[in-house]
């Protein structure tokens, strides 16, 4: 049998770990290998219950100190003084729906589950332009949502009759199994199978809404999307998701926006990027340019001598940050120097013309350069005979 992990090395902690670091750990690593997240994987179901004991001890006081004490030995029949004589795992059940709560939708929490339960979160997508998200927009969804039946005023049943006790689980909700495990009698908590939680068993059902209390109609919402949206990103409208069980209030609706991909821009956060041809006479001589914006036609000036890939940067002409739509990113400009493939016989002859004086001006200062440089040499000849 393998030799057991340190039980502070199973969770990542050392031994002056606090209260809520430790669950927090342990909460990170149960999460990872529980067993409804890696179905039918062994070696994660170990380790989930590596972690599990882990934290029964440690977050024990008595059952830590034993622990620092004696190490695994304080747990093994006859082993240490004061030894526990084997772990008992009949707590886990209620150790484990202390951090986690319903989050594995298990039911594991001590509290009864037919208590008032926030309503379901409800996603959907909407798509806009690149115009859109950068400037903000209204947009109309149609979608079926849940309301209270109007027959049964929610309660599932037939008019004159009411739901009753679930008699498996008395109204709690939840049902208790024990079971034996690797590790002993294990004890744990689950939904109530015959009433899915509620509590109550319906025995005639409303026909308005076959029992479940509500009933769905197509609702029209209106969203609004933020300037500066990017795509991805989602939009929490409250209360409009499923509504809530027992009096618990409805969920939320998650709305992702999905951008439209644009021709000529392109988004890096709230910075725009674009590039813009200009002609080798206007890189050469500069002058003023009229270049694409998201505002529109905008008018920059060029040096002389601009080479391609020079960027401009356009400030505050990018796309409003989503806290403070005043505030924008930048938009920076790559200007791409274009040489024209088809040249008309006058052309041609005023470019050849133009080689012909770079030319001249090349070979006249190469002459003056070397003539200084002959006679600096002979300088220096000279300075070496004399020496």
């Amino acid at each position: 049998m393998a030799e057991k992990r340190d039980y502070y090395e199973v969770l990542g902690v050392d031994k002056n770990v606090s209260e809520a670091d430790l669950k927090k750990a342990y909460r990170k690593v149960a999460k990872k290998y529980h067993p409804d997240t890696n179905p039918g994987d062994a070696e994660a179901e170990e380790k989930f219950k590596e972690a599990a004991e882990a934290y029964a001890v440690l977050s024990d006081p008595e059952k830590k100190a034993k622990y620092d004490q004696f190490g695994h030995a304080a747990f093994e029949q006859g082993g240490g003084p004061g030894g526990f004589g084997g772990f008992d795992f009949a707590d886990m059940g209620d150790i484990f729906g202390d951090i986690f709560g319903d989050f594995f939708g298990g039911g594991s929490r001590r509290s009864q589950s037919n208590g008032p339960v926030k309503g379901a979160n409800i996603k959907t997508t909407v798509r806009v332009s690149f115009e859109e998200a950068v400037f903000g927009t209204q947009e109309e969804l149609e979608l079926p949502l849940k309301d209270e039946c109007d027959v049964c005023k929610g309660t599932g049943s037939q008019p004159g009759h009411q739901p009753e006790t679930c008699s498996k689980c008395g109204g709690k909700g939840q049902v208790t199994f024990t079971q034996q495990s690797l590790f002993g009698m294990a004890r744990t908590v689950q939904t109530c199978p015959d009433c899915s939680g509620t509590g109550k068993i319906i025995k005639y059902k409303c026909s308005n809404c076959a029992g479940t209390g509500y009933v769905k109609s197509k609702k029209k919402i209106q969203v609004a999307v933020p300037a500066g949206i990017d795509n991805g990103q989602s939009i929490r409208i409250r209360e409009k998701g499923e509504p809530g069980i027992n009096g618990g209030g409805r969920g939320d609706l998650l709305v992702t926006v999905l951008v439209d991909r644009h021709p000529t821009f392109q988004r890096q956060e709230y910075d725009l990027y674009s590039s813009e041809p200009i002609s080798f006479t206007q890189a050469a001589l500069g002058g003023k340019i009229t270049v694409n914006t998201i505002d529109g036609p905008y008018d920059i000036d060029i040096k002389p001598g601009t080479q391609t890939d020079t960027k401009i940067k356009l400030k505050g002409k990018g796309v409003p940050t989503l806290r403070n739509k005043n505030v924008r990113g930048d938009h920076y400009v790559t200007l791409i120097v274009q040489v024209p493939d088809k040249l008309t016989e006058e052309q041609k002859s005023l470019l050849n013309q133009y080689a012909n004086t770079t030319t001249v001006n090349a070979r006249s200062s190469t002459d003056s350069a070397g003539g200084f440089s002959f006679g600096d040499h002979k300088k220096k000849k000279g300075f070496k005979k004399g020496f």
